[in-house]
């Protein structure tokens, strides 16, 4: 789970498995594979570093689960992909 700040100034966590995409319009929008969209306060970036540092953490302690370890390589790859193209 990651910890963010919703528009209002109201602290919101949402599951960092479930991040479908992450967008900026301009405000940051999150979308979970539920369809419940987020928007919050921080960039795309912080958050992409929030839910890798989460999925890191879950890597680290053994405890995570073949589907777990396949979203957090995803996630790292996505972020990056990002960084190497300057996003």
């Amino acid at each position: 789970m990651i910890r963010l700040t919703a528009l209002n100034g109201r602290p919101v966590v949402v599951n960092a498995l479930l991040v479908e995409r992450i967008e900026a319009v301009p405000d940051t929008v999150i979308t979970l594979t539920t369809g419940n969209t987020y928007v919050v306060r921080e960039s795309v970036d912080e958050v992409i570093g929030a839910a890798v540092d989460y999925l890191g953490t879950l890597r680290s302690d053994g405890g995570g689960s073949a589907a777990t370890a396949g979203q957090w390589g995803r996630v790292i790859g996505r972020a990056t992909s990002r960084r190497a193209m300057g996003e």
